[in-house]
């Protein structure tokens, strides 16, 4: 009997310290596929007395989420399918933005960001850097990202923030055309 009790003891002591000690620090990836039909990349560019606005889809992507924090990503920017929505820039500016003088698709038909370093900043902001590569031009970016769900219904995540054409080989009209770009994110994923 005093054995018995001496190992119902031992047994209930080593299983209530188990409890404190972790189980190795390792954290469960869940990786999020992009989901294609919802997320995009809306812009606003402007010139000289007006502006244009529009889109670009994402091709395809997926999104690294330890105990609900991005821990990285990458994606695939759909630039063949560039989509003007404003009236007064209409199919005109849609072919030219796909022309040599800009992106060029026929060539580069996507492009791509891949993520380096992710620096939450609170429970639901991240500082973002990582390297954005259009037509075999790569450039590093920082932006700070709002996420506004990374859970078993899906992933949601948004960024607002301007880029510098001129940095990517998109030269046309300086001066004319604003170097910066205004860019609104969305991403959708789903496991």
């Amino acid at each position: 009997m005093k054995k018995t009790l001496l190992a119902i003891t031992g047994f209930a002591m080593i299983l209530g310290l188990s409890s404190f000690i972790g189980t190795g620090g390792k954290k469960e990836t869940v990786n999020y596929n992009v989901n294609a039909e919802k997320s995009r990349i809306d812009w606003i560019g402007s010139k000289k007395g007006d502006f244009h606005t529009g889109f670009i889809p994402l091709k395809s992507g997926s999104i690294a989420v330890e105990a609900g924090k991005i821990t990285g990503g990458k994606f695939v920017i759909d630039l063949a399918n560039i989509k003007v929505t404003d009236a007064g820039g209409g199919d005109r500016l849609n072919g030219h933005l796909k022309s040599p003088d800009f992106f060029d698709v026929v060539k580069f038909a996507e492009a791509s960001f891949e993520i380096a370093t992710v620096n939450y900043t609170s429970t639901n902001t991240a500082d973002i850097t990582g390297n954005l590569s259009i037509k075999g031009i790569s450039v590093p970016i920082k932006f700070t990202a709002n996420i506004r769900s990374a859970d078993d219904k899906g992933f949601f995540a948004q960024a607002f923030l301007s880029i510098d054409r001129t940095l990517l080989g998109l030269k046309y009209g300086v001066g004319m055309v604003s170097n910066d770009v205004q860019l609104a994110i969305h991403i959708f994923g789903t496991k």
